[in-house]
């Protein structure tokens, strides 16, 4: 009898912990300004552009990603863009994103951004090339950028070459600082 007692008052206890910790999820939502029943980003209701163009020392070479609300209806963004390269015939080329620093930012924290229509977000891709077709390195001709929660993208032209295909990218924020 003891026994089923306190196992009762552990399930009690873990369920009680769990709402606290649901409830803690949408309270931080909807301190970022989240309105409840607020959509994920639709790819259609999003632009893709390029910001800042970095360039670097040891070969490192960035830009800064943009996505831009131009639904008409506010929407959430939380994470990190997905990325892909494509040749010129738009063809899958192998290439690898790794989240978090990069060569030119320290990665924010992901937080559910809320963009409103005409309000953007920012990633900061960075990318290594040694030389003009040096073994490894990927020839791109287009940059497919995956919004946080989506299954498809947006194309960018992006004429670079990419060692290994490695990019690196940061989480999205309204603006990222970029080291000088």
């Amino acid at each position: 009898m003891i026994r089923q007692h306190f196992v009762r008052a552990t399930l009690a206890a873990t369920t009680v912990a769990g709402l606290g910790i649901a409830g803690a999820g949408v309270a931080q939502a909807s301190g970022s300004g989240a309105v409840a029943g607020t959509p994920t980003c639709a790819v259609s209701g999003l632009t893709a552009s390029f910001g800042e163009t970095l360039a670097g020392g040891m070969n490192h070479q960035g830009v800064v990603v943009k996505l831009k609300n131009t639904s008409a209806h506010t929407c959430l963004l939380r994470g990190y863009p997905g990325l892909g390269l494509e040749n010129a015939s738009h063809r899958t080329l192998h290439s690898t994103t790794h989240w978090g620093d990069t060569w030119y930012a320290k990665s924010p924290a992901k937080t559910t951004l809320t963009l409103r229509k005409g309000q953007s977000a920012e990633a900061v891709i960075s990318w290594t090339h040694a030389n003009t077709g040096t073994s490894g390195a990927v020839h791109a001709a287009y940059l497919d950028v995956t919004p946080p929660a989506a299954t498809s993208h947006k194309t960018l032209k992006f004429p670079q070459w990419v060692d290994f295909g490695d990019l690196r990218v940061t989480a999205l924020a309204y603006r990222i600082h970029v080291n000088p």
